[in-house]
């Protein structure tokens, strides 16, 4: 069918330049054409005459006459209205949790709802109560090993007790004994020699010396004293016996006493003898045997025990350690796993969600495309994640209006200004309030929209409460920056910028004279004049934009100003206000 339109279209395109071809040979083409070139001509002269009566007709310059008014400063911002505050329910289930039931969007929720408990949301629960049978379970054998742990340690703690004492009284009674074989005084020296050198050899004889004092006690000074005595006694008997036998002899020598007399007093006297030595002999085995054997092994065991308490001591620390770090571990476990136990609990209960706070019941995903299509729609059966917002409560009975200040206007705008609001949706009705905050900082995401736009973010507060008011309604918001009485005005397209000055043209002789003014505040409308102009004059409503040179001249050398030429890149005197540019008396560009 397109390879027919074709061909007809070209077989139509052949027809017509045949005919026209065939008219270029004919008279009367000839004749039409010069009767389309005369009327061209008459329109093109009318033309020329029209444009010349309205330049004659421009020259008729308007013009303002300066005066005196007082001169509202304002700064208006188109915005829309916000809940002044709002409550976000956020999913706190771990990982994602699947929607069972869920409120209607729109729905509002009282403060009686809040003081009820009533439920927005519930999330399925079913894996997470399994999980909590399992970690209570877990918990239950935790806390029966902690007590377990616990009755070791004090066990433990009791038996280092009593090991320690027993070794104690061990070294205790050890030093007794030796103190009391050898008396306290020489015992403690000797103690002290050996702790000193511990390879120390002992000098016995010295050693027997000193406890051969009785006053310095002691069984081996006893002992010693005994021995010592039973050697003098034996040689007092010997002695005697040997005597008694002198005498016995005699007289057997003269037959007074029998022989068997004689013989039992030799019996006597050997006997004695035998006593005697055996005394002596026993004295020397003290001193050589008994006596150094006997300090050797008292001194011995005092340090074996000594040694013997470090040992339990070091034997406890260790076993108190180890049962300390049973009972740390067991204690941990036990934490952990109350710690599971609540976190899985509060899990538990965080798949039902009560109304925290009143206002209206928004969802999560609402008004924003984006954020549904990554995470889908919210409602019954869908799935949320961890922080992520299911429901938004915005409450309505206080709400405010928040708008984009551009910067040229942000330093005129200060919390407490005095402000009022008209909502698009009730054109009739007027609200007032006052500005709450001005952002610090421009808005990231208009500035990522459009770079070139810097505008600060402003809550505006509106008084009362409405409840016909809807988040997102678009609103208009006029904020009262100040409020100037009786001050020289004029509009603000009078005054242009040349050269970095600013000028207003004064009629002076039917001539447009420039004339240097400084400004003050402003609005969309008018600007303030705070020296340069006199109530009463004159002055150009739009601006020339070029002057003839000549007559430039001849003007800035009587009033002393330079050229009124546009500097590159001056906007057009007869733009809109708000294209010209004006300062304020802080001189800050609008």
């Amino acid at each position: 069918m397109n390879d027919k339109y074709k061909k007809n279209k070209q077989k139509k395109l052949v027809n017509l330049r045949q005919g026209i071809l065939g008219l270029v040979g004919d008279k009367r083409l000839w004749i039409l054409l010069i009767i389309a070139a005369a009327a061209l001509t008459v329109w093109a002269l009318w033309g020329s005459m029209r444009k010349t009566s309205l330049a004659a007709g421009s020259n008729k310059l308007s013009t303002f006459s300066v005066r005196r008014d007082d001169l509202t400063i304002t700064v208006t911002e188109s915005g829309s209205t916000k809940a002044h505050q709002t409550t976000d329910i956020r999913s706190e289930v771990y990982g994602d949790a699947t929607i069972i039931s869920l409120i209607p969007e729109g729905t509002y929720i009282t403060q009686e709802d809040v003081n009820n408990g009533k439920v927005l949301v519930e999330l399925d629960s079913s894996s997470l109560k399994e999980r909590l049978t399992e970690e209570e379970s877990q918990l239950a054998g935790a806390e029966a090993t902690l007590t377990e742990e616990q009755e070791n340690y004090h066990i433990q703690l009791n038996q280092n007790e009593s090991d320690i004492t027993a070794a104690q009284l061990s070294v205790k009674f050890a030093l007794m004994d030796f103190q009391k074989y050898l008396g306290k005084t020489v015992a403690q020296r000797v103690i002290e020699q050996a702790d000193a050198d511990p390879n120390l050899n002992i000098n016995m004889a010295l050693l027997l010396k000193e406890i051969d004092d009785p006053n310095l006690g002691g069984e081996a000074s006893q002992e010693l004293k005994r021995l010592t005595d039973s050697i003098t006694l034996a040689k007092s008997k010997l002695q005697r016996a040997e005597d008694t036998l002198g005498w016995t002899m005699k007289l057997s020598e003269k037959g007074y006493v029998s022989d068997t007399e004689l013989q039992a007093d030799k019996l006597d006297r050997d006997s004695l003898k035998i006593q005697t030595e055996q005394a002596v002999t026993a004295l020397d085995l003290f001193k050589l045997y008994d006596f150094p054997k006997q300090v050797e092994q008292l001194l011995s065991v005092y340090r074996e025990t000594g040694r013997e308490l470090a040992r339990t001591e070091a034997r406890a620390r260790s076993r108190m350690a180890q049962a300390q770090a049973r009972l740390s571990r067991a204690e941990g476990d036990a934490v952990e796993s109350r710690e599971d136990v609540q976190r899985r609990r509060k899990q538990v209960a965080a798949c039902t969600i009560r109304a925290p706070a009143p206002g209206l019941v928004v969802y999560g995903t609402s008004g924003d495309p984006l954020r549904q299509r990554e995470r889908g729609p919210i409602q019954e059966g869908a799935r949320v994640y961890q922080r992520q917002t299911i429901i938004s409560l915005p409450n309505t009975a206080e709400m405010i209006a928040e708008i984009c200040v551009h910067e040229s206007s942000v330093d005129k705008v200060r919390p407490g200004q005095h402000a009022t609001i008209t909502v698009e949706a009730f054109p009739d009705k007027t609200f007032h309030g006052e500005v709450l905050s001005v952002a610090p900082l421009p808005d990231p995401q208009q500035g990522f929209l459009s770079p070139d736009v810097k505008v600060y973010t402003t809550k505006v507060s509106i008084d009362g409460s409405h409840d016909f008011l809807r988040p997102g309604m678009s609103t208009k918001v006029v904020i009262l920056v100040d409020q100037l009485e009786d001050v020289l005005i004029v509009p603000i397209q009078v005054v242009a910028n040349r050269e970095g000055k600013k000028l207003c043209y004064v009629m002076a002789s039917d001539t447009p004279q420039p004339r240097e003014v400084s400004t003050g505040a402003f609005n969309d409308t008018f600007v303030e004049i705070i020296s340069g102009l006199e109530e009463g004059e004159q002055v150009l409503l739009n601006p020339p934009r070029l002057l003839e040179p000549s007559a430039v001249a001849k003007t800035m050398e009587a009033r002393k100003l330079p050229p009124a030429t546009e500097t590159p890149g001056d906007t057009p005197s007869n733009a809109e206000p708000s294209s010209e540019i004006a300062k304020d008396a802080s001189g800050v560009e609008k």
